[in-house]
């Protein structure tokens, strides 16, 4: 076995970048928190703290440290994740610039939703130590990552962030072999798009559907609910992945939607989406 995971970088402080930041630190492990802009750094300065001190962790926080130099973000850390937009290019880029600056041993995951690290690995030269390392948010809600290889990546790395995720008291969804979309985020696509032709062509208003799926499988959170809380700018480029794949015009996201994230609608992060939340824009 390969050298313990005990330090992390997280590169992309967004949304999704600070909280599996949070979580991390919340199980004692040493986090680096990068963002090319200090006001996303700033930002989650506050909300990683705020998380800490919630679950009376107050030793956790000392344990985080935040950028906004790639170089001084990356010393030293056994694993980084990229969580920046789902952008290939931009994700390429910034595999890249881990590659030629991370200690020979750290692992690099991507915490894609859509895109295969296969995709992604063109642009590292340790392509046996690259993997998918998908996480759900809010993360405390849904303590589960997709987990799969590169078309390189070593079984000694695979079983490195494996144990890795089970430590942070996740689930580990493995994937055995390369799948557009990995796990659940596969089943989530397609009631994720049945939801929205029935919302987008009249046929039922989102309250009725959650109250629908709510009934039918226990759950707390319908459909529209969830993708408020995910993000809409990241349900509508997910959902856009999957139609650049297919070419199918079925898998093609309504314009409803696209209107929605271009007005900044973007669900509980902005205070508005589907449904209207306590914070303002």
């Amino acid at each position: 076995m390969g050298k313990e995971i005990k330090k992390i970088g997280i590169i992309g402080a967004g949304f999704t970048g600070k909280q599996i930041a949070a979580h991390a630190a919340l199980h004692e492990f040493i986090v680096n928190v990068y963002d090319i802009d200090p006001i996303n750094v700033e930002a989650a300065k506050k909300y990683i703290t705020g998380v800490l001190k919630r679950k009376n962790q107050l030793e956790s926080i000392k344990n985080v440290a935040y950028y906004s130099d790639l170089r001084d973000a990356l010393e030293d850390v056994d694993l980084v994740i990229e969580a920046v937009p789902e952008d290939l290019e931009l994700k390429k880029e910034v595999f890249s610039k881990i590659d030629n600056i991370a200690a020979a041993h750290t692992i690099i995951g991507t915490n894609s939703s859509s895109y295969p690290v296969s995709k992604i690995e063109s642009a590292v030269k340790r392509k046996d130590k690259v993997l998918n390392l998908h996480f759900y948010p809010p993360i405390p809600m849904t303590p589960m990552v997709d987990i799969m290889r590169g078309s390189e990546t070593s079984e000694d790395t695979f079983e490195i962030g494996k144990n890795w995720i089970e430590n942070i008291k996740c689930e580990p969804l493995v994937v055995k072999k390369e799948c557009l979309g990995f796990v659940f985020n596969r089943v989530w696509h397609a009631v994720k798009k049945e939801c929205l032709k029935i919302w987008e062509g009249g046929y039922a208003d989102m309250e009725t559907v959650d109250t629908a799926w709510k009934i039918f499988t226990g759950m707390k959170r319908g459909p529209f609910t969830s993708m408020d809380g995910i993000g809409l700018d990241v349900v509508y480029s997910v959902e856009m992945s999957y139609y650049n794949e297919s070419g199918d015009p079925n898998d093609k996201p309504p314009d409803a939607l696209k209107y929605m994230v271009e007005n900044g609608d973007l669900g509980m992060k902005t205070g508005k989406g589907f449904y209207k939340w306590g914070r303002k824009k």
